[in-house]
Protein backbone atom coordinates (compact mmCIF):
# COMPACT_ATOMS: atom_id res chain seq x y z
CA UNK A 1 0.00 0.00 0.00
CA UNK A 2 1.23 3.47 -0.87
CA UNK A 3 1.87 5.92 1.59
CA UNK A 4 -0.98 8.35 -0.03
CA UNK A 5 -3.22 5.14 0.16
CA UNK A 6 -2.06 4.65 3.74
CA UNK A 7 -2.95 8.00 5.13
CA UNK A 8 -6.69 7.95 3.03
CA UNK A 9 -7.00 4.59 4.75
CA UNK A 10 -6.24 6.12 8.20
CA UNK A 11 -7.75 9.82 7.57
CA UNK A 12 -11.28 7.65 7.05
CA UNK A 13 -10.32 4.89 9.83
CA UNK A 14 -10.41 7.74 12.35
CA UNK A 15 -13.45 9.58 11.31
CA UNK A 16 -15.56 6.77 11.66
CA UNK A 17 -13.60 6.56 14.99
CA UNK A 18 -14.44 9.93 15.98
CA UNK A 19 -18.10 9.38 14.64
CA UNK A 20 -19.22 6.22 16.79
CA UNK A 21 -17.25 8.05 20.16
CA UNK A 22 -19.50 10.78 19.61
CA UNK A 23 -22.32 8.52 19.16
CA UNK A 24 -21.90 6.68 21.96
CA UNK A 25 -20.47 8.25 24.83
CA UNK A 26 -16.65 6.57 26.09
CA UNK A 27 -16.60 4.93 29.88
CA UNK A 28 -13.06 5.82 30.81
CA UNK A 29 -11.05 2.89 30.44
CA UNK A 30 -9.23 3.43 34.32
CA UNK A 31 -12.49 4.08 36.73
CA UNK A 32 -15.39 3.39 33.93
CA UNK A 33 -17.01 7.33 34.95
CA UNK A 34 -18.57 8.97 31.84
CA UNK A 35 -15.83 10.50 29.76
CA UNK A 36 -17.65 11.53 26.75
CA UNK A 37 -15.48 11.00 23.92
CA UNK A 38 -12.39 10.25 24.86
CA UNK A 39 -10.76 6.73 26.04
CA UNK A 40 -9.72 8.22 29.92
CA UNK A 41 -11.45 10.75 31.69
CA UNK A 42 -9.80 14.31 32.76
CA UNK A 43 -9.52 13.20 36.08
CA UNK A 44 -7.53 9.85 35.35
CA UNK A 45 -5.53 11.77 32.92
CA UNK A 46 -4.46 14.62 35.45
CA UNK A 47 -3.01 11.50 37.87
CA UNK A 48 -1.16 9.35 35.67
CA UNK A 49 2.45 9.18 36.39
CA UNK A 50 3.37 11.60 33.84
CA UNK A 51 7.58 11.46 33.15
CA UNK A 52 9.18 14.72 34.02
CA UNK A 53 12.93 15.88 34.52
CA UNK A 54 14.15 12.69 32.55
CA UNK A 55 17.10 12.46 30.60
CA UNK A 56 16.65 14.00 26.86
CA UNK A 57 18.87 10.57 26.08
CA UNK A 58 17.45 7.86 27.81
CA UNK A 59 14.48 9.24 29.27
CA UNK A 60 15.05 8.12 32.73
CA UNK A 61 15.03 10.76 35.83
CA UNK A 62 17.55 13.24 36.21
CA UNK A 63 17.90 16.63 38.32
CA UNK A 64 16.75 19.32 36.11
CA UNK A 65 16.50 17.17 33.07
CA UNK A 66 20.20 16.30 31.82
CA UNK A 67 21.88 14.31 30.50
CA UNK A 68 22.52 11.71 32.61
CA UNK A 69 26.17 10.49 33.77
CA UNK A 70 25.39 7.00 32.17
CA UNK A 71 25.14 8.50 28.64
CA UNK A 72 27.55 10.52 29.17
CA UNK A 73 30.11 8.10 29.85
CA UNK A 74 29.11 5.63 27.41
CA UNK A 75 26.37 7.03 24.78
CA UNK A 76 23.75 4.92 23.19
CA UNK A 77 23.78 4.11 19.86
CA UNK A 78 20.15 6.21 19.79
CA UNK A 79 20.62 10.32 20.00
CA UNK A 80 17.58 11.35 22.11
CA UNK A 81 14.22 9.15 23.84
CA UNK A 82 10.75 10.53 24.12
CA UNK A 83 8.86 8.87 26.74
CA UNK A 84 5.50 10.13 28.13
CA UNK A 85 4.82 8.35 31.27
CA UNK A 86 6.92 6.20 33.77
CA UNK A 87 5.78 2.49 33.21
CA UNK A 88 3.73 2.23 36.43
CA UNK A 89 0.16 1.81 37.76
CA UNK A 90 -2.38 2.17 35.35
CA UNK A 91 -0.27 3.02 32.81
CA UNK A 92 0.87 -0.90 32.74
CA UNK A 93 -2.68 -2.05 32.39
CA UNK A 94 -3.34 0.36 29.72
CA UNK A 95 -0.24 -0.92 27.52
CA UNK A 96 -2.00 -4.61 28.88
CA UNK A 97 -4.93 -4.30 27.10
CA UNK A 98 -3.72 -3.57 23.73
CA UNK A 99 -1.05 -5.61 23.41
CA UNK A 100 -2.61 -8.39 24.77
CA UNK A 101 -6.24 -8.38 24.75
CA UNK A 102 -6.93 -6.35 21.79
CA UNK A 103 -8.04 -2.84 22.71
CA UNK A 104 -6.26 -0.90 19.26
CA UNK A 105 -8.47 2.13 20.29
CA UNK A 106 -5.92 2.55 22.84
CA UNK A 107 -2.98 2.79 20.12
CA UNK A 108 -4.23 6.21 18.95
CA UNK A 109 -4.46 7.37 22.85
CA UNK A 110 -0.97 6.16 23.14
CA UNK A 111 0.06 8.11 20.30
CA UNK A 112 -1.41 11.21 21.46
CA UNK A 113 0.58 10.89 24.88
CA UNK A 114 3.36 10.36 23.16
CA UNK A 115 3.09 13.99 21.47
CA UNK A 116 1.63 15.57 24.26
CA UNK A 117 5.26 15.01 26.08
CA UNK A 118 6.37 18.26 24.70
CA UNK A 119 3.68 20.06 26.39
CA UNK A 120 3.87 18.48 29.78
CA UNK A 121 7.54 18.67 30.13
CA UNK A 122 9.26 21.27 28.20
CA UNK A 123 11.61 18.78 26.88
CA UNK A 124 9.68 16.89 24.46
CA UNK A 125 10.05 16.77 20.49
CA UNK A 126 12.38 19.89 19.30
CA UNK A 127 11.94 18.71 15.32
CA UNK A 128 10.12 16.57 13.30
CA UNK A 129 11.78 13.21 12.34
CA UNK A 130 11.80 12.70 8.45
CA UNK A 131 9.93 8.89 9.22
CA UNK A 132 8.52 6.93 11.68
CA UNK A 133 9.39 3.05 11.98
CA UNK A 134 7.80 0.96 14.29
CA UNK A 135 9.98 -1.57 16.29
CA UNK A 136 9.16 -5.08 14.88
CA UNK A 137 7.73 -8.03 16.71
CA UNK A 138 9.43 -11.83 16.00
CA UNK A 139 7.38 -13.06 13.00
CA UNK A 140 5.50 -16.00 14.97
CA UNK A 141 4.79 -13.61 18.17
CA UNK A 142 3.39 -11.11 15.52
CA UNK A 143 1.32 -14.31 14.01
CA UNK A 144 -0.02 -15.22 17.43
CA UNK A 145 -0.96 -11.71 18.47
CA UNK A 146 -2.74 -10.56 14.89
CA UNK A 147 -0.96 -6.95 15.01
CA UNK A 148 2.18 -5.30 16.46
CA UNK A 149 1.33 -2.75 19.10
CA UNK A 150 4.24 -0.76 17.95
CA UNK A 151 2.84 -0.85 14.04
CA UNK A 152 -0.64 0.33 15.54
CA UNK A 153 0.79 3.26 17.50
CA UNK A 154 3.13 4.88 14.59
CA UNK A 155 0.26 4.54 12.29
CA UNK A 156 -1.61 6.52 14.39
CA UNK A 157 1.66 9.37 14.87
CA UNK A 158 2.03 9.43 11.40
CA UNK A 159 -1.65 10.24 10.74
CA UNK A 160 -1.31 12.60 13.47
CA UNK A 161 1.63 14.71 12.19
CA UNK A 162 2.29 13.94 8.71
CA UNK A 163 5.81 12.21 9.29
CA UNK A 164 5.62 9.27 7.13
CA UNK A 165 5.71 5.50 8.31
CA UNK A 166 7.99 3.24 6.77
CA UNK A 167 6.22 -0.10 7.31
CA UNK A 168 9.20 -2.46 6.44
CA UNK A 169 11.91 0.21 8.05
CA UNK A 170 13.24 -2.63 10.36
CA UNK A 171 12.66 -6.28 9.86
CA UNK A 172 12.93 -9.00 12.76
CA UNK A 173 15.53 -11.22 11.20
CA UNK A 174 16.21 -13.58 14.19
CA UNK A 175 13.27 -15.05 16.45
CA UNK A 176 14.26 -13.76 20.21
CA UNK A 177 12.90 -15.17 24.02
CA UNK A 178 10.74 -12.39 25.15
CA UNK A 179 13.07 -9.23 26.61
CA UNK A 180 10.52 -9.18 29.68
CA UNK A 181 11.83 -12.70 30.47
CA UNK A 182 14.92 -11.98 30.73
CA UNK A 183 17.33 -10.47 33.60
CA UNK A 184 18.21 -6.59 32.52
CA UNK A 185 22.06 -7.29 32.24
CA UNK A 186 21.71 -10.19 29.72
CA UNK A 187 18.88 -8.32 27.36
CA UNK A 188 21.86 -6.40 25.14
CA UNK A 189 22.78 -9.92 24.04
CA UNK A 190 19.57 -11.31 23.55
CA UNK A 191 18.60 -8.82 20.96
CA UNK A 192 22.35 -8.78 19.32
CA UNK A 193 21.99 -9.31 15.38
CA UNK A 194 18.01 -9.44 15.87
CA UNK A 195 17.04 -6.64 13.47
CA UNK A 196 18.09 -5.49 9.89
CA UNK A 197 17.16 -2.67 7.44
CA UNK A 198 17.25 -2.99 3.19
CA UNK A 199 16.55 0.45 2.80
CA UNK A 200 18.93 3.37 1.88
CA UNK A 201 18.87 6.10 5.08
CA UNK A 202 21.60 8.09 4.24
CA UNK A 203 21.13 11.23 5.76
CA UNK A 204 17.56 10.82 7.24
CA UNK A 205 16.26 11.60 11.27
CA UNK A 206 14.10 8.23 11.91
CA UNK A 207 11.88 7.66 14.86
CA UNK A 208 11.46 4.47 16.20
CA UNK A 209 8.09 4.33 18.31
CA UNK A 210 7.22 1.56 20.89
CA UNK A 211 5.15 1.04 23.79
CA UNK A 212 7.88 0.37 26.30
CA UNK A 213 11.40 1.03 27.27
CA UNK A 214 12.57 -1.01 29.68
CA UNK A 215 16.62 -1.37 29.54
CA UNK A 216 16.72 0.62 25.91
CA UNK A 217 18.87 -2.88 24.74
CA UNK A 218 16.17 -3.33 22.07
CA UNK A 219 15.66 0.21 20.84
CA UNK A 220 19.66 0.45 20.77
CA UNK A 221 20.06 -2.27 18.61
CA UNK A 222 17.50 -0.91 16.23
CA UNK A 223 19.53 2.35 16.68
CA UNK A 224 22.61 0.67 15.54
CA UNK A 225 21.20 -1.10 12.44
CA UNK A 226 19.39 1.59 11.09
CA UNK A 227 22.60 3.74 11.08
CA UNK A 228 24.61 1.11 9.54
CA UNK A 229 22.42 1.85 7.03
CA UNK A 230 23.22 5.41 6.71
CA UNK A 231 20.16 6.83 9.26
CA UNK A 232 22.17 10.55 10.44
CA UNK A 233 19.50 10.32 14.06
CA UNK A 234 17.25 7.76 15.70
CA UNK A 235 15.36 8.72 18.41
CA UNK A 236 13.20 6.51 20.49
CA UNK A 237 9.22 7.73 20.92
CA UNK A 238 7.88 5.24 23.58
CA UNK A 239 4.50 5.35 25.98
CA UNK A 240 6.12 4.68 28.80
CA UNK A 241 9.68 4.04 30.49
CA UNK A 242 10.61 1.40 32.71
CA UNK A 243 12.36 2.40 35.66
CA UNK A 244 15.34 0.61 37.28
CA UNK A 245 15.10 -1.33 40.04
CA UNK A 246 15.57 0.17 43.47
CA UNK A 247 18.65 -1.26 45.07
Amino acid sequence: MSNFLASAFDSVRRSAIDAARLALPQRCELCAGVSGTELVCNACMRDLPWLSSACPVCALPTSGGGVCGQCLNEPPAFDATIAAFSYAFPIDRLIHSLKYQGRLALAEWCANAILARDDRSGAGVSSQPQHLIALPLAVERQRERGYNQAQEIARAISARTGVPLLPRGLLRVRATPPQAALPWTERAKNVRGAFACELDLSGLTIAVVDDVMTTGASLAEAAKTLKASGAASVENWVVARTLPPAH
